[in-house]
């Protein structure tokens, strides 16, 4: 599971930067290609770091019921 943790970091990674180049060459941060694609960067991230840590796998499984719970 961690490579795909990896792909999701490293996904993120080229979205933000994608948007600062974009910001760069158009001027302006607020255009909404440009701002769409930071904050998808950024969640990419976010949600892989989130998943690297340990325990996030028990939060995960409780948020979408898929936790043993006894009868």
């Amino acid at each position: 599971m961690g490579v795909y943790y990896f792909a999701l970091l490293f996904i993120g990674v080229f979205l933000v930067f994608r948007a600062g180049l974009q910001a760069f060459k158009q001027g302006s941060f607020l255009k909404p290609r440009v701002f769409l694609f930071g904050i998808m960067g950024a969640v990419l991230i976010g949600l892989s770091i989130f998943m690297f840590t340990p325990g996030s796998a028990d939060i995960v499984a409780e948020l979408l019921g898929l936790a043993n719970k006894p009868d």
